[in-house]
Formats: C-alpha cells, structure tokens, sequence
C-alpha cells in the first residue's frame, strides 16, 4: 500500500490521472492500474503493431489513404470524412464551426452554448453509458464508445449535423490521437480549413490500415460485456451498486473517500465531479486480471 499523506492528488476533468498520480507519488507508472482512462480492454497490441512502423516518424504525414480507409470501414463517403487528432480535435474544430449546447451531466469538452445551437450528445452517455433510444436525436453525435457498446462503427443518424469519434477509445492508443468527424461534404471542408497542416501524425497513419484490418467490433461488444457484467459483481460484493451501463465503463455512487484509499492501493478510478456529480466515480470496465485486483483492493479498503 502506498504511504499517500502530504499528498495532494486532485482529480484530472479527463480521466486518465494514473501517470500524473505516479508522477507525484514517484511511483513507476506502469504499476498503477488506471480504471479513469476509459480504454477497450480487449484491443490488440498495438505497442507490438507501432514498433514496426518506427521508419514512419522520418516522413511528414499523408491523410489521404488512411482517411480513405477510414471512410470505408465506418460505410461513409470519403469527402464526408476528416481525420483528426484525436476526438479532442474533432470536438475543437467543430465546436468552433457552429457552437453547441448540452443536457447535464455531459462530457466536459462539450461546448456550452446557447439553447438555440445544436445540441450534442455523447451515445451511450458520458458518463452513464447507457446508449440512446432509435427515437432519441442530436445535433452532434459523440460516438467515442459507441462501436464498444453497439458493435457497429455508427448509428447512422441522418438528422444529425455530424458525428464525433475517438479510434483511441476504440483501439487503446490515447497516445497516439486519433479521431474523426463525419459530415457534409462542405462542413467537412470548412473543419479542414480550421485544421493545422499535418494535424495527425505520420505513426498514427502509418498503423491504422492494420488496426482496421484488425477490429472486430461484435466480438469486442460481446467480450466487454462479459467483463462489464462481472466488474458489476464485484462491485456489488463489496456493497457498491453501479447503475446499468451499455458502455466499457460503469457509474456508482461511492463514498467519498474510495478514490484516495484506491489509489494507495495502485488503483485510479474517475472522479466524476467534473460531470457534476460528486460522490460517484467512473470505473472503466479491464480484464479479468484487472477486475481481480480491484475486487482484492476493495476487500482492504471498502468496510461492508
């Protein structure tokens, strides 16, 4: 366990706090378990897939395959396709481009504009997970966790103004930043004129025509919800009650102090005050190896 007094550990409003935790603890990073950054827990290797594309990082980079790719795989038209870095990107630009507004409790980068802008949703919700009804519409749909939940690339709402995506969520790459934004043609075109000149990097593209190659949405929605259902279990032996969840993460209400007492166990969840709800956190959904050390770390700080 470690020693955490003197320590100040104020939550990030994004979720993925372990290496700064680390940092402060002077701890190595790689032996916290980060439960806030909300990954696929069953993507492929890509530490092993970017080693062999280091020669990449000697060239400028060139969108235009990779984004043509991408175009195909997702079933929508080139020119209604930008490539970004990451959905940090994608949301920047289009927020700039025509404005937002949101129904509480939503992901933070959202824009917060007037009622009469387009509304943006994250589906499923940010951070319930729940995913929304047919019936349900948006301005702007944020489909980070979308393929995770749904097993498929995009809901397909013709309504919408545009989609957000994140191949990061997707691909447990946050490092490597990409994202995507699907429009009409001439928003597309106005999003690239905002866009810096070789705004994704030449690694990035360099891998993702064989991560394409490799993601298997269906299975993965399937695996996770296995994985979901059992970190649900151990939550609820150890007197936590998570709410449903479509997503590869779960909202519960926690007292306030499991986040500290996790974390001197090597375990960073989500604080979600961020999302204006104090006293709950969002726990991404791991492995099997992972849901074991959490449900061990709660046996020692969670009194029943």
């Amino acid at each position: 366990m470690t020693d955490l007094t003197n320590v100040t550990l104020t939550p990030g409003p994004h979720g993925g706090d372990a290496h700064r935790i680390a940092q402060a603890l002077d701890v190595d990073p790689s032996s916290f378990l980060d439960l806030s950054a909300s990954l696929n827990p069953v993507a492929p290797d890509v530490e092993a897939l970017v080693a062999l594309h280091l020669d990449s990082l000697r060239r400028y980079p060139d969108a235009d395959e990779a984004q043509r790719l991408l175009a195909q795989t997702i079933g929508v038209e080139p020119e209604r396709l930008l490539l970004t870095n990451g959905g940090a990107e994608a949301i920047s630009l289009l927020a700039q481009e025509i404005d937002g507004h949101v129904h509480e409790p939503e992901f933070s980068l959202h824009p917060r504009g007037p009622n009469s802008a387009p509304l943006w949703r994250s589906n499923p919700h940010n951070p319930s997970g729940l995913l929304a009804a047919p019936d349900e519409h948006a301005g702007v749909w944020d489909e980070a966790f979308f393929p995770l939940a749904a097993g498929q690339w995009t809901r397909g709402d013709e309504s919408a103004l545009a989609v957000v995506g994140s191949l990061t969520k997707l691909f447990a790459c946050p490092g490597l930043r990409l994202g995507y934004v699907i429009a009409a043609p001439d928003l597309i075109d106005r999003l690239k004129a905002r866009q810096p000149h070789w705004s994704v990097g030449s690694l990035a593209l360099a891998v993702l025509p064989k991560l394409l190659t490799d993601a298997d949405l269906t299975r993965w929605r399937d695996e996770i919800a296995l994985l979901r259902r059992e970190l649900a279990e151990v939550l609820e032996s150890h007197g936590l009650t998570p709410l449903p969840s479509d997503a590869n993460f779960l909202l519960c209400e926690a007292p306030v102090a499991l986040r500290h007492d996790l974390i001197g166990q090597g375990i960073v969840v989500r604080d979600c005050s961020s999302f204006g709800l104090p006293g709950h956190v969002r726990i991404a959904v791991p492995d099997r190896r992972g849901i074991e050390r959490l449900g061990n770390a709660l046996t020692l700080v969670v009194q029943l």
